[in-house]
């Protein structure tokens, strides 16, 4: 299956598929070829990969220290891995909403290698969003506003301990006395690895702007998540067999879609740490 080297193809206006290229074989100079391509793209798509959860642990360490996930179920005897299951008898799904995983860490996650194990028949897609995109896109006055402000993040509304959690949900979340961390972070940051600048709000786990009321939040925040999911910063990833999807939470957004009630679809998602996320200057 595999050829000497990956070869790109677009996705959208942003991300890339990587094609003819068996992740098993890849060595430290396709490796580095594809971190160019993974800091370029903000989220890279592998095909038909035929990985073992200790593959997929050695591909994952080639990239940087594993995040092990305190909130999901692991995989049976795999604690790096992170199961991303919803049954044929469950309604909700994980990560059903537009969010980016981690911004409610101190220092948020890098991103994560998702790997379709089970899929359904129909449904079950993934949206993206580009930040990066997203933020070019915007008027000089606004940029220059943004890049005033901070924002507080969190995860106690989503994984912390409350009366309104599904009990379907039991099974697939725990640990939910950990989800007591805030974070605060720049509004737009400059990107670690592409030095671009990049919006980092997300709807999922951003709660207001520091110094700010939740009230006087609101509009802003509610434009720039309109804004974000333009058709023209957004792309729809359909699943295959051995499909894996590597994103990068500092360029990027993630949208589960729940659209396959009565069927299986189990992922297995590794997530990799980052680093201090800094202010965009000038």
């Amino acid at each position: 299956m595999a050829k000497e080297i990956p070869r790109f193809l677009p996705a959208a206006g942003f991300g890339k598929n990587v094609t003819d290229f068996d992740l098993r074989s890849a060595s430290d100079a396709d490796i580095s070829t594809l971190k160019d391509a993974f800091s370029e793209a903000g989220v890279l798509f592998f095909h038909g990969q035929e990985l073992t959860p200790e593959q997929h642990i050695e591909f994952a360490e080639r990239w940087g220290q594993i995040n092990v996930n305190r909130f999901f179920a692991a995989v049976e005897d795999y604690p790096q891995i992170a199961e991303v299951r919803k049954e044929p008898d469950q309604q909700i799904n994980i990560g059903g909403g537009w969010h980016t995983d981690h911004s409610y860490d101190e220092i948020p996650a890098l991103g994560s290698m998702l790997l379709a194990r089970e899929l359904p028949h129909i449904g079950g897609d993934t949206l993206f969003a580009s930040t990066v995109l997203a933020y070019e896109g915007l008027s000089s006055a606004m940029k220059e506003t943004l890049e005033r402000l901070s924002a507080v993040h969190s995860s106690r509304h989503v994984f912390g301990v409350r009366p309104e959690m599904p009990g379907e949900m039991s099974s697939r979340i725990g640990n939910q006395e950990a989800a007591l961390q805030d974070a605060v972070h720049p509004v737009v940051i400059e990107h670690p690895l592409s030095g671009k600048k990049s919006l980092y709000v997300n709807p999922g786990f951003t709660l207001r702007f520091d110094g700010w009321t939740a009230e006087e939040s609101e509009p802003l925040l509610k434009f720039l998540y309109g804004h974000i999911t333009r058709p023209e910063y957004t792309y729809r990833h359909r699943w295959g067999d051995g499909s894996m999807a590597f994103w990068d939470n500092r360029a990027t957004w993630h949208f589960a879609i729940n659209d396959y009630n009565g069927q299986k679809r189990l992922m297995h998602r590794i997530t990799l740490e980052g680093e201090p996320l800094r202010a965009a200057v000038g």
